[in-house]
């Protein structure tokens, strides 16, 4: 395993093809999200987030939008991947696995 990687006050993308958002660490418990396309979901939002650390550098990370939306994201920063399952907020339950790149 690498050295720990750095996340909070940086962004990162989070590409899972179809659908694509930058991601702001503002904190250890606030992140900004910001959609690259239109993807329906919304432009952009900050939420408070739970972060959990399961090893060096692969997190989950979970938080409620204002849509009602519930997303968690199990965030792989060691081998640039993340995994989100997102449910309610008038969209169905939907799980993508992406490329997570820093900006």
């Amino acid at each position: 395993m690498g050295n720990k990687i750095e996340i909070i006050g940086k962004k990162f993308k989070a590409d899972f093809g179809e659908y694509a958002f930058e991601l702001h660490f503002e904190s250890e418990t606030q992140l900004t999200w910001r959609a690259l396309a239109d993807s329906g979901f919304g432009d952009s939002e900050t939420v408070q987030i739970t972060r959990t650390e399961i090893r060096p550098n692969l997190y989950m990370v979970y938080w409620k939008e204002k849509s009602g939306a519930r997303v968690t994201h199990v965030q792989d920063f060691e081998n640039n991947t993340v995994y989100t399952n997102i449910a309610g907020g008038g969209h169905d339950f939907l799980n993508l696995k992406g490329a997570l790149t820093s900006l």
